[in-house]
C-alpha cells in the first residue's frame, strides 16, 4: 500500500446521467483555465468525514448538486501521481491522491450548478460516452479512469 502521507485522501465520482441504466453517459468536467483539464468531480476527505459524507459534499460543491443514487463503491482505494511539473504549484504537499470511486446516477431532479460554489472548480461540463470519455479525460487519470470503468463493466454495472 501506498505511504498515505504521501497521498491525499480523496473520494470521486462516476456520474451517469439519469437516462441511466437505458443509455450510459458520463459526466465530465473541465477544469477552470484548463484546455484539457477534463475530469470526474473529485475532492478531499476533511477530517471526521465519511468517504459517503465526502462524495456527497464534494459533488454539492463542485457541480451544484448532491441528488444522486449510489449505484456502488469500488472495493479498494487506488492511487496516482500529481505530474512533476504540476507538483510545486498544488496547495498541499502531496506527491498524489489515494481515491475511492464512487458509482453514481444523477436523479431526475438533480440541477447542475457550476457556478454554485463561492470558488468555482470547473468551468463547463458535458455528457459523454466511453470512447469520448477516454479521449477527453487528462492523461495522468487515464490509467485510473480504466482500471475502475473497467471493474464497473465486468460487474455489469456499464
Amino acid at each position: 500500500m501506498d505511504n498515505f502521507k504521501e497521498y491525499r485522501p480523496n473520494v470521486a465520482a462516476i456520474v451517469l446521467s439519469p437516462n441511466y441504466p437505458e443509455k450510459c453517459e458520463f459526466m465530465i468536467a473541465r477544469r477552470r483555465g484548463m484546455r484539457r483539464g477534463w475530469q470526474f468531480p473529485q475532492g478531499g476527505i476533511d477530517g471526521g468525514e465519511t468517504t459517503v459524507e465526502a462524495l456527497l459534499r464534494e459533488l454539492k460543491e463542485e457541480i451544484g448538486t448532491d441528488e444522486v443514487e449510489i449505484i456502488a463503491e469500488y472495493p479498494e482505494w487506488i492511487s496516482y501521481d500529481f505530474p512533476k511539473h504540476t507538483r510545486s504549484r498544488r496547495r498541499y504537499p502531496f506527491k498524489g491522491q489515494r481515491q475511492k470511486y464512487f458509482l453514481v446516477r444523477l436523479k431526475e431532479s438533480a440541477q447542475i450548478d457550476l457556478d454554485a460554489f463561492e470558488t468555482p472548480e470547473f468551468e463547463e461540463y458535458r455528457f459523454v460516452d466511453m470512447e469520448e470519455l477516454f479521449r477527453r479525460i487528462t492523461f495522468f487519470k487515464r490509467r485510473v479512469y480504466r482500471q475502475v470503468i473497467d471493474y464497473f463493466v465486468k460487474e455489469g454495472l456499464l
